[in-house]
């Protein structure tokens, strides 16, 4: 039977591009917010597009949705990727319009990005590089290649190893993290024509 990957529905404005984007690769997609299909499901992914508070206000507000990812992530080892804010959930804190606690999964501070060069603009929108670092080799499903980013704050990270990729605006920020079974990455890989669709692929391949 294929694989139940169950997508966090808390309200996330990027929610059906994803899902469409993993129908595309050929995933059996549930839409949930629902605790016990979150306790069953073989992978998990967490989208998210706004605020950092807004996000994980949703997010607490959908009852019972945290709860259930901890126990099937932390302690059931299945597979979970967070795309965007819901990359920057994982931190310990974010602190876009005041400070927000964040899931803590990954040790981290989602803060402004305040670019080296004064000519460099806020947010980050566009197509930029991904550059894995050698953090990445563990974990494989992050390749170079180029991805469209659409962001205003950035995952400081509190170990470099968290960190599996780089891009570079104005300095570099953190364009992906991972630990163990857990990814994030703050690029859109359903904007991201054919290197978006990979990364999910591998996703879906990937067996940490």
């Amino acid at each position: 039977m294929a694989e139940v990957i169950a997508l966090v529905d808390y309200g996330a404005g990027n929610l059906h591009s994803v899902e469409n984007a993993l129908r595309k690769v050929g995933a059996n997609v549930k839409v949930t917010a629902d605790p016990d299909v979150l306790r069953a499901a073989d992978r998990i992914v967490l989208p998210g597009v706004g605020s950092f508070g807004a996000c994980a206000k949703g997010l607490r507000e959908a009852t019972g949705a945290i709860e259930a990812m901890t126990e099937r992530v932390m302690v059931g080892g299945a597979p979970f990727i967070g795309i965007c804010v819901g990359m920057q959930l994982l931190a310990t804190r974010g602190l876009e319009y005041g400070e927000t606690e964040g899931l803590n999964w990954i040790e981290g501070t989602v803060r402004l990005i305040e670019p080296t060069d004064s000519s460099v603009k806020v947010p980050h929108m566009g197509w930029n590089d991904v550059a894995p670092t050698p953090h990445a080799k563990h974990h494989w499903v992050i390749e170079e290649g180029e991805a469209y980013f659409l962001h205003s704050y950035h995952f400081d990270a509190d170990s470099g190893k968290d960190v599996l990729a780089m891009t570079d605006h104005g300095g570099g920020l953190v364009a992906a993290v991972g630990r163990g079974n857990m990814l994030g990455v703050q690029f859109h890989p359903e904007k991201s024509q054919s290197y978006g669709l990979s990364l999910l692929q591998n996703f879906l391949e990937w067996r940490p």
